[in-house]
C-alpha cells in the first residue's frame, strides 16, 4: 500500500496526528509538505476534493477530511479500536470534539478587521475556549486516572488532543495567552499532569527529527487559509 499525506510544512493537529499515528506504527508514507504554490497548482489539479486539506492518497486515490484520514491512519497503526464499536466511537467524539474546538477559533483568526479580531479573541480566552476546553477535560477525567481518553491504551483521540493542545497554548495565537490551560490540568501539555506525559515515550524520536523548535507550532503563523 502506498500512502501520500498532503498537508503544509505546519505541525497542526489536523495533519500531526495521522503523522504520528503513521510514525508510531512503524507505517511507511510520503509526508509530502507542499508550498504555498504547489498549493495552488494543486488547487487546480483537483488534489483537494473539497478545496481543502489535509488528504491522503492510498494507491493513488484519495480520502478527505481530518477525521477520516485519522480513523485510517488509526486503523492501520493499531491506534484505533478494531474489535469494540463503544470505544470507537469515544475515539470519534474527541476527534469530532477538537474540530469543533478549532471551528470556533478559526473567525478571529479570518477576521480582518483588527479591532473585531481582538474582541473575538478576548471572548475566545474570556468565554468561549473555557467552556469547550472543559467538555475536553471532562472526557479525560471521566476515562479514570490512565492519561488517555479511551479505555487504558494510546489512540489517535489522544494525539488530536494533544496536538490541539499544543496549538492552542504554544503562544502563536495572538491574543490566545499560553496559560490558556492552566485550569485544566488534564490538558495541559506544560504541567505536571499534563496530557503530553503518556505519549512522551512512544514519540520522542519522531518529535525530535520532525519538528524543530519545541512545540513548532510558530511555523502556524503562516495561517494557512484551510488550516
Amino acid at each position: 500500500m502506498k500512502l501520500k499525506l498532503i498537508y503544509p510544512d505546519i505541525p497542526f493537529w489536523r495533519a500531526e496526528t495521522s503523522r504520528l499515528a503513521l510514525f508510531i506504527g512503524g507505517i511507511d508514507f510520503e509526508d509530502h509538505r507542499p508550498s504555498r504554490d504547489e498549493i495552488a497548482k494543486m488547487r487546480t489539479e483537483g488534489v483537494f476534493p473539497f478545496g481543502q486539506f489535509p488528504v491522503l492518497q492510498v494507491d493513488g486515490k484519495t480520502i478527505a477530511q481530518t477525521g477520516a484520514i485519522a480513523r485510517f491512519c488509526g486503523k492501520l497503526s493499531r491506534l484505533y479500536p478494531s474489535d469494540n464499536d463503544f470505544n470507537a466511537a469515544k475515539v470519534d467524539e474527541v476527534i469530532d470534539l477538537s474540530t469543533d474546538i478549532t471551528l470556533r477559533i478559526r473567525p478571529a483568526l479570518k477576521e480582518k478587521d483588527s479591532e473585531k479580531s481582538k474582541e473575538m479573541r478576548r471572548e475566545l480566552v474570556e468565554t468561549v475556549l473555557p467552556h469547550w476546553l472543559g467538555f475536553l477535560e471532562t472526557l479525560l477525567k471521566k476515562n479514570g486516572k490512565t492519561g488517555y481518553f479511551v479505555d487504558d491504551s494510546l489512540t489517535v483521540a489522544d494525539l488530536a488532543a494533544w496536538r490541539l493542545c499544543g496549538w492552542i497554548s504554544g503562544g502563536v495565537i495572538d491574543g490566545i495567552p499560553e496559560t490558556i490551560l492552566n485550569n485544566f490540568p488534564l490538558l495541559n501539555v506544560s504541567g505536571p499532569s499534563g496530557l503530553y506525559i503518556p505519549l512522551t515515550r512512544p514519540i520522542a524520536r519522531y518529535w525530535s527529527f520532525s519538528v524543530t523548535g519545541g512545540i513548532g507550532c510558530s511555523l502556524i503563523k503562516n495561517k494557512f487559509p484551510q488550516m
